[in-house]
């Protein structure tokens, strides 16, 4: 909350993930939804039933953005896609292409034969035909998913790491702030570069200013 309160003004959209969602449960989302616009990455990925009943309680805790595993398969995505629009205030659904931890090697033991630019078009296809508003990919898709997308496809990008921040991280395909917004992000996710610095708020703001230059 102390960095909730530090970050106002400089930030208006909040990520909760699995750490503090799983530490401080729902309380988490409604902290921050009442000061801006939470993202809940929780990444659901179950039967349809399973991830449907999920998203409806998400949209109740006042999420504005939860993201689903678009490897889960279009009987799922379409059952989160009903749910969502079931509620008074349906979240932005994003499917979760192939996270930024993966690189070449790493993903062919998970994905053989296809490159991850290829599985991430594919996934992002099967959510934009299940009715998903978009997909979480890292910026090395991005440019390639608006191209093939156009502007109402919805691209939220984690990964993102300023050149200024501290190079610690399990991250493989990444890009600066700038990078992302240049080739299409709608959204960004940055994490430790603002969290461990120490002045969060200044780095959040220097940020920003990035994006729009």
């Amino acid at each position: 909350m102390r960095l909730r309160d530090t970050l106002a003004g400089a930030a208006s959209f909040y990520k909760v993930g699995k750490e503090l969602f799983t530490a401080a449960g729902p309380r988490a989302v409604s902290e921050f939804a009442s000061v801006g616009r939470v993202f809940l990455d929780l990444k659901f990925h179950d039967i349809p039933a399973t991830v449907a009943g999920a998203v409806r309680a998400s949209a109740g805790l006042g999420a504005s953005i939860v993201d689903v595993h678009a490897s889960g398969g279009r009987p799922m995505l379409e059952a989160a896609v009903r749910a969502a629009w079931s509620t008074p205030a349906p979240p932005l659904l994003l499917g979760v292409t192939v996270l930024t931890h993966f690189d070449r090697e790493s993903a062919a033991e998970v994905y053989p034969g296809i490159s991850i630019a290829d599985q991430v078009l594919n996934l992002a296809r099967l959510t934009r035909v299940a009715g998903l508003g978009g997909v979480v990919a890292s910026a090395s898709e991005a440019k390639k998913l608006r191209s093939t997308f156009g502007d109402d496809f919805v691209l939220l990008v984690p990964g993102v790491r300023p050149r200024w921040a501290a190079e610690a991280h399990d991250q493989r395909r990444v890009a600066t702030p700038g990078e992302a917004a240049r080739r299409g992000a709608n959204y960004i996710v940055v994490g430790r570069a603002i969290t461990r610095h120490a002045d969060p708020r200044t780095a959040a703001l220097r940020i920003v200013e990035e994006i729009g230059g």
